[in-house]
């Protein structure tokens, strides 16, 4: 059997799945953008691993990622999910997936879909780095500084810029595989 080079992140058997089937494949699925979204600003000042771990009670705990759901959450919901020991715990965090929520229903109307909004930061496909080693991703670039102005300008919290050039390497925006990674040159559609 042939050993996969993979990105050096993806050590354990939840990073090598997440790695190997989701991260940087081109997403066009509008519930999916809001996840990572939600699950991106959940993440802020945490491992990566720790909001995998969490990712299924994160889709019980918030109607499936539904934008139109929890853009309806009650404070009394949002008291509730403060005590669900699956979630990360943190009263901004969890109020700002609610109001990120009716943010995001706005662009949708706007737009048409969150999709035909957020591509435009790239040109509409996929930037495709040639990096060679971890220390050679930046925490941040002119795309994702763009898309952090335009969407705290239209009211998302939890949306500096980091958070969303990790949101763009996780949705297929950006490309970020180790060029030695066998994803690197995978061409995925979600």
């Amino acid at each position: 059997m042939t050993r996969r080079t993979r990105c050096s992140w993806a050590t354990t058997p939840l990073s090598i799945a997440y790695h190997d089937d989701e991260w940087g494949v081109p997403v066009h699925d509008d519930r999916v953008f809001f996840e990572f979204i939600t699950l991106e600003g959940a993440q802020a000042g945490l491992s990566w691993e720790t909001i995998l771990k969490k990712r299924d009670a994160y889709r019980d705990a918030f109607a499936d990622f539904d934008p139109a759901k929890i853009a309806r959450f009650t404070p009394a919901r949002i008291e509730r999910l403060l005590q669900n020991p699956g979630i990360v715990r943190n009263r901004l965090k969890v109020e700002s997936a609610v109001t990120n929520a009716k943010a995001f229903l706005a662009v949708q109307r706007e737009f048409g879909s969150f999709d035909a909004y957020v591509w435009r930061f790239v040109g509409g496909v996929p930037l495709v780095n040639r990096r060679r080693a971890l220390k050679e991703l930046p925490a941040r670039t002119p795309e994702s500084d763009a898309l952090s102005r335009d969407l705290s300008k239209r009211g998302f919290r939890f949306v500096g810029s980091t958070i969303c050039y990790a949101f763009m390497q996780a949705v297929g925006m950006v490309n970020d595989h180790m060029t030695d990674c066998f994803r690197h040159e995978a061409k995925g559609r979600r």
